[in-house]
């Protein structure tokens, strides 16, 4: 009671989650204002210079052909209307017959946006509003799948690896080179109860997980760059930005690809292919990256808050045993910080009892006829259900105090959670 009243920050204890929630929307507020700082000392130079090269060639274009600068303005406005409306000064691919609206219907629901084709009629607009959100939800769903599969992938092959190096480094020297015998089928059969042991609780690092993902995004973007590059006259590293800005969907419109109506000396039909390949597939790697990512953030966080324990152990909760503190949960902490039970991500969650009248876990087990007639709208319970659809059986926990298969995040952070914590068990 003395440490709930004598607070030092004057307020009861904070819960982990909202102690790592505000840390988070913290260290977003300080991210955007250093960016914006770093943007604005490298880009507002150019803009001035711009503006001001902008002013001198209108006033001489005005004096020049004899115009009024108020004509002159309503005239580049009316061209500002047409450019929203995809008339450019260069020949450019139709807008909106089937294969321009196919692009721009990828742009939607892949959430990119380029921006250089918008609908301008009423009901193009109405349109999209449920289009888009159907299409937004489905493609969210597709990459979330995506990630499942790629997450098991690449956990059998690493621990296939793990398995031959663990194999090299049990059996002496002696025994390697013995092919047969009674010697060393018993050597063998001891060494594979203890390497049975070793592999039980086996799981891949985040970090390997992430240096691989990374390796693929890199390697997905170099290879497009050459295209783009080819095909669009465009410089190598303005082709890897573009790269960048398509796959992580962030589209500014900037730089558009495909959008030429014939592309001389290639191939316009594989080119335009060999785009959509590029971009599906960079898409996916980015979106796989950036899950990981948030994963090694959230580890941040963590080790931020434990350091943050010791100067203030009463706004957050400590290890040891509290009558006033709920259990920890959703805990992801940095490796060299936790018991190295294993090289491997590991979720520290501790569930709640069944009938705690608290928030209810993210991973507890409930049927869809369930879900549909309280009406609780919960994405990681969905998410759960739907990661068993695709295994095609329920997941085992591997211990009584570890039944929450989500406590490591909700949608595709719950999927990479589940995916690195389901690695022991053959597939």
């Amino acid at each position: 009671m003395a440490c709930r009243s004598g607070c030092c920050c004057g307020s009861g204890p904070i819960n982990e989650d909202n102690a790592r929630f505000l840390l988070l929307a913290l260290f977003i507020i300080l991210y955007l204002l250093c960016g914006a700082a770093v943007f604005s000392a490298l880009e507002q130079p150019k803009e001035r210079e711009a503006k001001e090269r902008w002013a001198q060639r209108f006033e001489h274009f005005s004096q020049r052909y004899n115009l009024s600068k108020t004509d002159l303005n309503n005239f580049l406005r009316n061209y500002e209307e047409a450019n929203v409306a995809g008339i450019r000064v260069d020949t450019v691919r139709p807008r909106w017959d089937f294969a321009g609206a196919f692009y721009f219907v990828g742009t939607v629901v892949s959430t990119i946006g380029f921006g250089m084709t918008t609908p301008a009629t009423i009901g193009g607009k109405v349109f999209l509003m449920f289009y888009g959100l159907l299409g937004c939800a489905a493609t969210i769903l597709f990459f979330n799948l995506f990630l499942e599969r790629v997450i098991t992938v690449i956990a059998v092959v690493l621990k296939s690896c793990y398995e031959r190096r663990h194999n090299k480094a049990a059996l002496p020297p002696n025994i390697q080179q013995v092919s047969g015998g009674n010697g060393a089928g018993g050597a063998g059969g001891s060494g594979g109860g203890n390497k049975g042991q070793d592999l039980a609780g086996w799981k891949p690092s985040v970090y390997c997980v992430m240096f691989i993902l990374g390796a693929a995004a890199i390697l997905v973007s170099c290879c497009a760059s050459l295209m783009y590059s080819a095909a669009e006259g465009w410089g190598y590293l303005d082709s890897l930005y573009f790269c960048f800005v398509a796959f992580s969907t962030i589209g500014f419109g900037d730089m558009v690809s495909s959008q030429q109506v014939v592309y001389e000396g290639h191939a316009t039909a594989a080119y335009r292919l060999g785009n959509f390949f590029f971009i599906l597939t960079g898409v996916c790697c980015i979106y796989s990256l950036f899950n990981v990512i948030s994963i090694v953030i959230k580890q941040v966080l963590n080790w931020l808050l434990r350091r943050l324990e010791a100067p203030c152990r009463c706004c957050l909760p400590s290890r040891g045993h509290h009558p006033h503190r709920r259990p920890r949960r959703n805990v992801v902490a940095p490796g060299h910080l936790r018991t190295r039970r294993d090289p491997s991500i590991e979720t520290d969650a501790i569930n709640e009892s069944e009938t705690d009248t608290g928030r209810r876990m993210s991973g507890e087990m409930i049927s869809m006829r369930d879900f549909l007639a309280a009406n609780k709208v919960n994405l990681a319970i969905m998410q759960k259900q739907l990661s068993e659809m695709a295994i095609g059986h329920p997941r085992q926990s591997s211990s009584s105090s570890r039944q929450n298969g989500f406590s490591g995040g909700v949608g595709a952070l719950g999927i990479m959670n589940n995916r690195l914590a389901e690695t022991s068990v053959d597939r």
